[in-house]
């Protein structure tokens, strides 16, 4: 419900009193004077402005009158609505026939007024609630009063949705001001700011960009993005979700195994997010048990080797170009990693036990 407080009610009498010769007063619901030219005279009871409030019409009150009643002054009272409801009581001070003709004008601008406080102070309730409603559609399953709610507030929540991750350093307050840069250009989107790093952003089908163009595009605006993750489109609210807690797991396989990628989408990487998802369970440690003895001799080099082998799909020329040595050095290192794991990466199933344990151990960064 709408109320009158006196930061308004004073706005409305300087922005009168900066073009009329005269004072003016606005009276709250009770007739409490809370917004005055006459400082002295705040927070005290007008009782022409409780015979508005008792009549619900304009009531004049001349010198003789005035000296009838108690603390009053000659002047026009004007009650003040909004929605067709009685809000408080505008008063402008002096002889009627001298000021009537500003009343209705003073009435109608003290109304715009509270008409906009109104829309603003909806805009931010609407705003709040839509952050809240989003934050339990994308992380809990929710009941469906708050799925018709969320449609209510006008954020379609039957659109087909990309989920997009965006990972910020810490002590950046730039998550609020990407997701209000996200929202204004494009449409239907919503963003959720998990915490000071995290922002959800998940953009309705037909806005999708160039990732990497994005990336450039916060570069540009000072926002120092760690890193960006995409999943693929989701067609419902249900799998939006499942999208969400997979964009989750992707961000946290890209700290600990691609910390250098700025950019990652999870249909390159589902099989290793997957296993990254289960690696603390019982069965996965066995299948990374050949890693963990390649990490426990120590042979770091090695197993950057088995990366790079498995980054070049087993194509043994690029794989050594990009490591810098020879064909046969290369061979030389699998060979090894064969001898100190028990797995040899000729062989189908070794191989793809190395693949799975690789993408469960976390890279060493070393300066």
């Amino acid at each position: 419900m709408f109320a009158l407080d006196h930061d308004l009610a004073q706005d409305i009498v300087d922005r009168a009193m900066a073009i009329l010769p005269c004072n003016v007063n606005v009276m709250d619901y009770l007739g409490i004077i809370i917004g005055s030219g006459e400082a002295d005279r705040l927070y005290t009871r007008h009782e022409g402005a409780q015979l508005v409030l008792a009549n619900c019409r304009v009531v004049e009150i001349d010198s003789h009158t005035a000296k009838h009643l108690n603390g009053v002054r000659p002047g026009v009272n004007l009650p003040l609505m909004l929605d067709q409801k009685l809000v408080g009581v505008l008063g402008i001070t002096g002889e009627p026939d001298e000021v009537r003709v500003y009343g209705e004008l003073v009435k109608m601008t003290a109304e715009m007024l509270m008409e906009h406080r109104r829309q603003q102070a909806d805009q931010q309730w609407r705003h709040q609630r839509s952050e809240d409603l989003l934050s339990r559609l994308l992380l809990v399953d929710c009941p469906d009063s708050q799925v018709d709610e969320a449609e209510h507030l006008g954020l379609q929540p039957q659109l087909p949705r990309q989920s997009v991750l965006i990972e910020l350093p810490a002590q950046t307050p730039a998550a609020n001001q990407i997701a209000t840069w996200l929202n204004a250009r494009y449409a239907h989107s919503w963003c959720v700011v998990r915490e000071p790093t995290l922002l959800h952003w998940c953009r309705a089908a037909g806005n999708e960009r160039d990732d990497t163009l994005l990336l450039e595009q916060f570069d540009e605006q000072g926002w120092p993005v760690v890193r960006m993750v995409t999943v693929e489109q989701s067609a419902d609210l249900v799998t939006l979700r499942q999208a969400c807690a997979a964009g989750r797991d992707l961000l946290d396989y890209a700290r600990h195994v691609h910390p250098q990628q700025r950019l990652l989408r999870l249909a390159v990487h589902l099989l290793a997010v997957l296993f990254w998802r289960y690696r603390n369970d019982w069965l996965a440690q066995g299948v990374a048990d050949p890693i963990i003895r390649l990490q426990k001799s120590n042979s770091g080099q090695l197993l950057e080797t088995l990366r790079s082998w498995f980054d070049y799909s087993g194509e043994s020329q690029a794989c050594a170009d990009a490591l810098g040595i020879h064909r046969n050095s290369l061979r030389y290192r699998l060979e090894k990693v064969a001898e100190l794991s028990g797995c040899d990466p000729y062989k189908t199933d070794d191989l793809l036990r190395l693949y799975l344990g690789v993408q469960m151990t976390p890279r060493i960064v070393t300066d």
